[in-house]
């Protein structure tokens, strides 16, 4: 087991909730959440743009080029997340936005693992799986109320 992996990919998700407190505030501060969630991702860029020239070397023409179309638009999911974060945390709460966005990110891993799609090995949907998941969707009826 990569315990080491894990607890990265554990301390990244409870990121998460401070980024939606971040960007509430940014949003507020700039009068308007997309405001909030443009500033999000300028810092983001600025910060993954220093990393880069710093630690990775950069492709050519050939490697971009051989990327897939639809791999392009993967960032519009990071926008999406963070403006609706910043839209709903508010309202739902950090709790509530966070169980529903595992939710989501749970039944679409069932079903991305259970194809092999977007380059993932393909792992059958099991009982245990789908036990798991709809002890998440029980809690999170119990979280919303």
């Amino acid at each position: 087991m990569q315990v080491g992996t894990m607890l990265l990919a554990f301390a990244v998700g409870a990121g998460l909730v401070l980024q939606v407190g971040m960007n509430v505030a940014l949003g507020r501060a700039l009068g308007s959440p997309f405001l909030g969630s443009l500033a999000n991702f300028l810092v983001g860029s600025v910060a993954i743009a220093a990393f880069v020239m710093l630690r990775v070397d950069l492709p050519g023409r050939a490697q971009f080029a051989a990327a897939p179309a639809w791999a392009w638009f993967g960032g519009l999911f990071g926008a999406m997340y963070v403006t609706v974060a910043t839209l709903a945390g508010p309202r739902i709460g950090a709790l509530l936005l966070l169980a529903l966005t595992v939710a989501g990110q749970m039944v679409a891993s069932i079903i991305v693992d259970h194809y092999g799609l977007l380059g993932f090995a393909q792992q059958p949907v099991t009982t245990m799986r789908l036990v798991g998941v709809a002890l998440l969707v029980a809690g999170i009826v119990l979280v919303a109320r």
